[in-house]
């Protein structure tokens, strides 16, 4: 059997068109693209009429060479529910609190005709949720996670277009599939691996979905007193996702909270028979280096067995290391470039004229109440990430009081997801005995 003959990239984001380019021109399949009606998709349907579907994949850095090129989308759905023909690979682009909306969306001749689905940015427990609902439709369909997406990718202009721009290509990827060993696994890590790029395989989904250093980061950088003042426009002073207080959130005590939350991920996932993670080489090993002057390879290599005491420190001394990227170059007075100074966003009018909230915390809060779900199933203790979940349920539930004459969005009254939960909590009593 042909693998990825016809594959159906649902989502409208920059991300879509990278996808669609590498599995073109690697593999010659029939691509498609299906969103959902909304003025952000709109403007990114018209363009690509406008042009014929053709897509443009251009590159900043130059050794990325094989992520650039253009192609010509087969077919184009601008409503979920309007998707047609027979596509053997589902591939979800889009963000993980919409999984479950957008394939409840598709026509069930789709979903009983698929043989594989991809969840490229997923969070821990996502497989759980997919497979569980695709395989009332195909008991025999393939549900596979990547840890996360491959590289940094947005619309070339400011507006939603045919045209992006891929800026960063990360070094390592991991990806787990209800079926183990797997040949389109295979096929998929061989891609990637003409594309530069090493896909390591695990023996769950599961294993591949704790792979992702957001779980681990962004809860405790975001779901803080300090960041959510200004995310709910509390305080009207910038501020800086990785810089040190006042400027940033990150303290000594961020860092501790930060280390309790790993650890009571790693506990949840002890419970599960997932293999362990040392958090330290993970952040430094599979996603941003810091120089051997600021940590040791002792320090990293052993960060699991030292105190917590001395793990907080760490921590501490790699994000302080990260204020400027240390390995760039120093300009003509010697500074470095400001590596840190990412802004964190204030809560906004969206393209429906509706108050959001932006996708971080907003992805983030959803990540961590399956994690928070898993654990209660496991019986699990997690005090910080319960800390975490209140306070930004609280700012949410305050400015919605406070803003009654503003229309906002579905994230200020969704805040439950009972459903995904429930359905992970049926996944769970198949597969932990």
């Amino acid at each position: 059997m042909e693998l990825f003959k016809n594959i159906l990239l649902l989502g409208t984001g920059p991300t879509t068109l990278q996808l669609g380019l590498n599995f073109k021109k690697a593999l010659n399949s029939k691509v498609g693209i299906a969103g959902r009606p909304s003025i952000r998709s709109e403007k990114f349907f018209s363009s690509l009429v406008k042009h014929g579907h053709l897509v443009e994949v251009s590159i900043q850095n130059r050794k990325h060479e094989k992520m650039q090129g253009h192609f010509i989308v087969d077919d184009v759905f601008f409503k979920y529910e309007e998707v047609i023909g027979t596509w053997d690979t589902l591939v979800l682009a889009v963000t993980t609190d919409a999984y479950l909306d957008v394939l409840k969306a598709l026509p069930k001749n789709i979903l009983q005709g698929v043989q594989r689905v991809i969840l490229i940015s997923p969070t821990l427990g996502s497989n759980y949720l997919v497979h569980h609902y695709v395989k009332q439709f195909n008991p025999q369909v393939e549900v596979m996670s990547f840890s996360t997406y491959y590289g940094d990718t947005r619309w070339l202009s400011s507006e939603p277009s045919n045209q992006v721009l891929t800026t960063a290509i990360k070094k390592k990827i991991y990806i787990g599939s209800t079926q183990f060993p797997s040949d389109a696994v295979e096929k998929l890590v061989n891609l990637y691996k003409d594309l530069g790029l090493t896909f390591e395989i695990m023996k769950t989904p599961i294993e591949a979905e704790t792979r992702n250093i957001s779980l681990y980061v962004h809860p405790p950088l975001f779901m803080n007193e300090f960041s959510l003042r200004y995310i709910f426009k509390e305080e009207k002073h910038q501020k800086y996702v990785y810089k040190i207080y006042p400027e940033g959130p990150i303290t000594p005590l961020l860092m501790k909270n930060m280390l309790n939350q790993w650890k009571e991920i790693m506990k949840v996932l002890s419970q599960l028979n997932v293999k362990q993670m040392n958090l330290l080489k993970f952040m430094t090993e599979d996603n941003y280096p810091v120089r051997r002057e600021s940590l040791s390879l002792k320090d990293i290599e052993n960060f699991n067995e030292l105190k917590s005491i001395h793990q907080q420190y760490l921590l501490y001394v790699r994000y302080a290391s990260l204020l400027v990227d240390p390995f760039s170059e120093p300009d003509e007075k010697g500074r470095y470039f400001d590596f840190s100074a990412v802004p964190i966003q204030m809560v906004f009018m969206n393209k429906e004229k509706e108050m959001d909230i932006p996708r971080m915390p907003k992805e983030d809060y959803y990540r961590l109440k399956m994690i928070q779900s898993i654990a209660r199933y496991v019986e699990s203790d997690c005090p910080t990430i319960d800390r975490f979940l209140t306070a930004y349920e609280d700012k949410v539930k305050a400015f919605s009081e406070a803003n009654k004459e503003v229309k906002l969005s579905s994230a200020f009254s969704n805040l439950a997801f009972e459903e995904d939960i429930q359905m992970i909590y049926e996944e769970l009593d198949k597969s932990v005995v």
